[in-house]
């Protein structure tokens, strides 16, 4: 199994190491090359879209000719990982904004709320349930820095973990969003949880 992480801003070396505790490859994806010596590899894979600041990522994303070949892998089934601005990548809709959605019809049938706990300032850490059962009794660790959160779901949509009544995690199909970064703590579930997808 190779798992791809868009490696052009944010958290994405962290998300490399959990993959390392792991024991699952990866590779860092910076350009087209890149992505086409993944993409032609003979074996399971799956991608993570890391935190950062969504706009800019879409833009070097753009840059770099990675849009069209990266929206056709996920719209064909790759299972795909995103959190934070990773989670505003994947959605259909961003509230307030006529914006296309980055993955067209292939995205997640949610609506999210862009810095939704505030600026800096509404960072904060919690551990709360995450999964498909609901009545998990373990709670994995949160990091929330400038997160969103989901605001409406689509019936597909299973929600996988809320804070305070908002939904912060959630999965559709092949696609795995939270709006917490688990790559900045050492828990490795939610990360195994997104493995167990591919």
């Amino acid at each position: 199994m190779i798992i791809a992480i868009l490696a052009l801003q944010g958290a994405f070396a962290e998300h490399q190491q959990m993959l390392h505790k792991l024991g699952t490859d990866s590779v860092l994806i910076r350009n087209l090359p890149d992505w086409q010596d993944f993409i032609g590899r003979d074996e399971p894979k799956g991608l993570i879209i890391p935190g950062g600041e969504s706009t800019a990522m879409k833009r070097i994303m753009r840059d770099e000719n990675l849009v069209e070949p990266i929206r056709s892998a996920i719209a064909g089934g790759l299972p795909t990982f995103g959190t934070c601005a990773g989670m505003i990548l994947l959605s259909k809709k961003i509230e307030g904004s006529d914006a296309e959605s980055f993955l067209g019809d292939a995205a997640m049938d949610v609506v999210v709320r862009r810095n939704a706990y505030g600026r800096q300032l509404g960072s904060f850490y919690t551990e709360d349930s995450f999964g498909d059962d609901s009545s998990a009794e373990e709670k994995v660790p949160m990091t929330f820095i400038r997160a969103p959160f989901i605001v409406e779901v689509g019936d597909s949509v299973k929600v996988l973990a809320k804070v305070d009544g908002n939904i912060v995690a959630v999965r559709q199909g092949n696609l795995l969003a939270t709006s917490f970064h688990p790559e900045l703590n050492d828990d490795v579930r939610v990360h195994k949880f997104f493995l167990s997808m591919i």
